[in-house]
């Protein structure tokens, strides 16, 4: 039989066991941290750019992090996570805008999250499935990239880099 796993969405955790270095979300979320990313929309151009200013405090297995956005129009947004971190690796969170649960895995160099996101109001309050990749490189730096799907179209992709500030 074939395994048609292609692409983003065919990734999964085994691909990536044993890789290093070790991505530890309490390790490599904590503190003041900065991102900087782009947004492409369903025509595949970028249609946000931004800078967030993070930071993660974690007290044993339970975390939180906080993410400033600014936005390359002038817009700013504040998100927070509330996350939980189980011993064999396994993630659960919450935050204002998620439906339900974001669950998800650490494994290796990476660290992956599915959850539903209600968008704002002024943009148009939609749910996307959202599966967000977090890969650790050897200079520390995370590089994430998520995909936004409704209906399993995929509508939006972020790109961006977390780095300690």
């Amino acid at each position: 039989m074939f395994n048609f796993r292609y692409g983003f969405t065919g990734q999964k955790e085994s691909d990536y066991s044993g890789t290093k270095p070790s991505l530890d979300v309490r390790k490599h979320l904590s503190g003041p941290l900065i991102s900087e990313g782009m947004i492409y929309g369903v025509s595949g151009r970028v249609i946000s750019r931004f800078v967030a200013d993070m930071h993660g405090t974690w007290d044993g297995a339970k975390g939180h992090l906080t993410e400033d956005f600014r936005y390359a129009s002038g817009e700013q947004q504040l998100r927070e996570w509330f996350l939980n971190v189980g011993n064999d690796g396994r993630i659960t969170a919450t935050a204002p805008d998620i439906i339900g649960d974001a669950i998800g895995f650490q494994d290796g160099a990476t660290t992956c999250m599915r959850y539903r996101l209600r968008l704002p109001d002024d943009a148009g309050g939609h749910v996307l499935n959202v599966v967000d990749w977090m890969y650790l490189l050897e200079n520390g730096t995370i590089l994430n990239r998520s995909q936004m799907r409704k209906f399993g179209i995929k509508v939006a992709e972020l790109i961006a880099t977390i780095r300690s500030a």
